[in-house]
């Protein structure tokens, strides 16, 4: 059985898209001014924004589709970051009021918005997000959505001083969006959540269970996603950066096979597992990395073959999904496309 592809979420932003993210900043340039930049790319699009939009969307769908992707995104491509892009359309966080703040285990300084109030949802917005981006496929496009811990590491919290309740609070928002997805008709939705990589202790006190409560009331047409990668670079080719412990995905096995979790995408290119790991999913669907994205180096098919076919000796073909370790904005669209079309003829011939 030919094995299902899927990338995770980022896409190489088109030239035209004034939208910066981190992966395209110069070389040196602070990246504190992410706030300043999205606003200024809106006020610079102005009334032409949602065409830009859309026009990107169906560029990266389209690149997507061409190399045989099975199960797209939509590039992330209205989103200066795939946390902030959220917070912006939830009530209580304020992006006027930035706090320097420690993330990522502190192996990043930045100013961040901050929460100041109750977080609640106001209206959907993600919906509209998807429906335009699946009108250029005519294959299930996935939505991605920041997980409540990832999110609570990645803004700044002068209101809750608990991430218990600013957790709860923030997967009632999430569900509320997920939810409102699923009406739409989308079938693909995905949670990210790479903090619960690095602070396994807490994931598994609280984490999993804001987790569920963000997929809590989704039909059960609609595949639940999460992916737990970790860590990503500064710059391509960086070797010496903070990742999560090796031994992360086997502390967490347990408690995602007991999860309401139906697919969870684990790194695997940038550093191999021991693949017994995949023995612990008895049910849960693994979508395993097996390009990386933080290397300018193209895998081979030969490569991404003979790592598909060790998998298949832990894991059923049905229960085994091919994808990049991560977002692919890192790349550059020439290299994204190349270790792309290397996965896809990989899993083709198989």
């Amino acid at each position: 059985m030919k094995l299902t592809t899927t990338t995770i979420g980022a896409y190489p932003k088109p030239d035209y898209m004034p939208v910066f993210d981190w992966f395209q900043l110069e070389a040196g340039k602070n990246p504190d001014c992410f706030t300043n930049l999205y606003d200024g790319a809106m006020k610079e699009m102005g009334e032409n924004a949602e065409k830009i939009f859309l026009r990107a969307a169906k560029d990266v769908i389209s690149d997507q589709l061409k190399v045989g992707i099975d199960i797209p995104t939509d590039g992330e491509v209205r989103r200066e970051n795939y946390i902030h892009y959220h917070c912006r359309h939830l009530d209580g966080i304020d992006f006027k009021k930035l706090t320097r703040t420690d993330i990522r285990n502190s192996s990043h300084n930045v100013l961040l918005p901050t929460i100041t109030g109750p977080v609640q949802s106001r209206e959907s917005f993600l919906p509209h997000d998807w429906q335009a981006a699946q009108s250029f496929s005519d294959r299930p496009v996935k939505v991605t959505l920041p997980g409540p811990m990832t999110i609570g590491d990645t803004i700044a919290d002068s209101f809750y001083d608990d991430p218990v309740l600013r957790g709860a609070d923030l997967a009632k928002a999430l569900n509320t969006e997920v939810l409102a997805l699923a009406k739409a008709g989308c079938t693909q939705i995905q949670i990210d959540e790479p903090v619960f990589a690095r602070r396994i202790g807490e994931a598994l006190n609280y984490g999993f269970s804001q987790l569920e409560s963000c997929f809590e009331g989704l039909p059960d047409n609609v595949t639940r996603s999460v992916h737990m990668c970790c860590g990503y670079p500064e710059r391509l080719d960086l070797s010496d950066y903070p990742k999560a412990p090796k031994e992360c995905y086997f502390e967490l096995a347990d408690a995602i096979e007991a999860s309401c979790i139906d697919a969870v995408s684990i790194e695997d290119a940038h550093r191999q597992n021991d693949l017994i790991l995949l023995k612990a999913f008895k049910t849960t669907k693994v979508i395993l990395g097996v390009v990386c994205v933080a290397r300018s180096q193209v895998e081979s098919v030969d490569e991404i073959q003979d790592r598909l076919r060790a998998a298949l000796k832990y894991i059923d073909s049905e229960r085994l999904i091919a994808a990049p370790d991560c977002g692919l904005g890192l790349l550059g669209r020439k290299l994204a496309l190349s270790k792309l079309k290397n996965l896809c003829q990989a899993v083709q011939s198989l």
